[in-house]
Order: C-alpha cells, then sequence, then structure tokens
C-alpha cells in the first residue's frame, strides 16, 4: 500500500493537488493583503522576488 501512495504523491494527482493547494494560499494571502508564502509562488512558478514588484 505505501508504494501505491508514494506513486499518487509523487505522480499526476500529487502534483495537482499541491499546484491548487498552493493556488489557494496564495489567493487568500492576497485577499488578506499579506505576502504570500515564497514556496507556494514557486510552486505556481512565479518568482517570489518579482511578486513585491506587481502594482495593484
Amino acid at each position: 500500500m505505501s508504494a501505491i501512495r508514494n506513486s499518487v504523491r509523487a505522480g499526476f494527482l500529487g502534483r495537482a493537488f499541491a499546484t491548487l493547494s498552493a493556488a489557494n494560499a496564495v489567493s487568500a494571502a492576497v485577499e488578506a493583503g499579506r505576502r504570500p508564502r515564497a514556496r507556494d509562488l514557486k510552486e505556481l512558478g512565479i518568482d517570489p522576488a518579482s511578486f513585491s514588484q506587481v502594482i495593484r
């Protein structure tokens, strides 16, 4: 059972859930006026250093 769990976590489903989770976290942080975590931005392919240069 562990091999199946590891393959799902590292496979397509795991990556999809990680991406959706990161998008949700970044969205919530921006709506609350906070800076998103660098890990979440990197998961979405956004450079954390250049994120602060975005003008709202």
